[in-house]
């Protein structure tokens, strides 16, 4: 007879699941048609959002500058006299608003653009998971 010993295996299930959740790490994550699809219509409000966002807290920062010309002392400190300030600080103001009046129908037209253009991909996935 022969002296070498048969292999084992000798692990237990605690370095099982250890094993696995390494494993998990490295290897690509499988997402099924129902996660895609919930993936991509939040993507198409993210999107949205994102724009009307950036849109509209950039034209509140400019509205506030102008209103800070005319309502405190910032003119005085950038050396301008009041009316100055305040001549300067209107039309400012009304170029901040501008943006922060835009920024719902911004969100609208860019939530209707996006819906349009992952329509047939959403349409696809969905009658996929509505045959099975």
């Amino acid at each position: 007879m022969d002296n070498q010993t048969p292999f084992r295996y000798t692990y237990s299930a605690k370095q099982q699941a250890e094993i696995k959740a390494i494993r998990e790490k490295y290897t690509a994550p499988t997402e099924d048609k129902m996660a895609q699809v919930r993936r991509l219509d939040a993507a198409v409000t993210q999107k949205a959002t994102v724009i009307a966002l950036v849109v509209g807290i950039l034209g509140a920062l400019v509205l506030g500058l102008g209103m800070s010309l005319i309502l405190s002392d910032l003119g005085a400190t950038l050396g301008l006299s009041s009316a100055a300030a305040l001549w300067i600080g209107i039309p400012v103001g009304i170029v901040g608003a501008v943006p922060v009046g835009l920024a719902f129908p911004l969100y609208n037209r860019t939530v209707k653009k996006e819906r349009a253009r992952i329509a047939p991909e959403i349409l696809r996935l969905t009658d996929e998971l509505l045959q099975q």
